[in-house]
């Protein structure tokens, strides 16, 4: 029997097109119960502001600059209105965190966001964002670290005792998100007029998608609220694999990743990933990989060489019979933690 059976629910979330773009979007859902409206808008907008992750500038260094209350010379602004530009510029990386750009002009006139080398695997999302002005032709060149994280981070948090003289912490907004707005109005279903519709806006400074955005934190909701569910599901049949070799690879799959003996950080990777077993990560494809916080190209190749030692890959298909074994087991082991 459906936990939900007796309430009015929305069959499915409609998205206003007429006034959708990249960095903004309009959710309508109806009907609802009479206050879940406000309860489920308040969450989701909690939620967005404080929980989606991206990355930005979180230290710089500028050569020949010892702190933030130097002056340096043939620029027109100061330090410290430099370093509240740089918290402006907007970043979409993937790969491996903290890492290290390079600001590097030497013209007079103005020096914006484009200047900032890119690796190739970050993206200056506001190039046309003015960092400081040159009076005259001289090089100006600035470290800046680039890390990953949720929120908002002081800079105080961002000292380190390992950082040389002259690394100026800075503010670091990691949230896409910038505003969210929902609104509850009444709504009818049939006779009655006591339903909630709710309406969420979204906005954001262009890392992600509103919609992904929306996904994203339902998503994070749903994990979080899992725990106070204390309805056991229905006990399903045990899958049989009668075939020998499959029952051979399935023992090798159903086996947890820290058999691998794969170094620290790849591990905290999986951990963070929720891949616990080594089936789980060969479904996974080298690019789904990447895109995993702190997740490089030097742990993608230790996965990679270990799971080769086992005529194992990334990237494989698998039988259905096998993926609904794999799944049972991870349930299984579940419920007994």
């Amino acid at each position: 029997m459906p936990i939900i059976e007796g309430f009015t629910m929305p069959s499915s979330l409609e998205v206003d097109q007429a006034t959708a773009t990249p960095n903004y979007a309009r959710f309508i859902a109806e009907p609802w119960e009479k206050g879940f409206g406000h309860t489920l808008g308040n969450a989701l907008r909690r939620v967005l502001l404080s929980s989606m992750d991206g990355a930005a500038i979180s230290s710089i260094r500028i050569e020949g600059v010892a702190h933030e209350f130097t002056h340096i010379p043939d620029v027109v602004e100061d330090v410290t209105e430099i370093v509240l530009n740089m918290k402006k510029v907007k970043l979409q990386c993937a790969g491996e965190f903290p890492r290290t750009l390079e600001l590097y002009a030497e013209k007079a006139g103005k020096v914006t966001a484009s200047d900032i080398r890119e690796d190739g695997v970050t993206t200056v999302l506001n190039p046309d964002l003015v960092i400081c002005t040159l009076d005259r032709d001289r090089p100006l060149r600035m470290e800046i670290e680039i890390d990953f994280g949720r929120g908002y981070r002081p800079a105080e948090e961002n000292k380190r005792e390992d950082h040389p003289i002259g690394v100026i912490p800075v503010d670091c907004l990691f949230s896409p998100v910038t505003r969210v707005r929902y609104d509850v109005q009444a709504c009818r279903v049939g006779q009655r007029t006591d339903y909630d519709r709710l309406d969420v806006e979204v906005w954001t400074d262009g890392r992600i998608d509103p919609q992904e955005a929306v996904a994203r934190s339902a998503a994070l909701l749903q994990e979080h609220l899992a725990v106070f569910c204390t309805s056991k599901p229905e006990e399903t049949p045990t899958i049989e694999i009668t075939n020998e070799e499959d029952q051979e690879l399935l023992e090798r799959l159903s086996t947890s990743v820290n058999g691998l003996e794969l170094s620290v950080r790849a591990v905290n990777c999986l951990n963070t990933a929720q891949i616990r077993t080594i089936g789980q990560l060969v479904q996974k494809n080298e690019p789904e990989m990447l895109k995993y916080r702190n997740f490089g190209k030097k742990s993608l190749q230790e996965i990679k060489e270990k799971l080769l030692e086992l005529d194992l890959a990334l990237g494989m298909t698998l039988k259905d019979e096998l993926v609904a074994a794999l799944d049972q087991r991870l349930n299984d082991d579940e419920d007994k933690d």
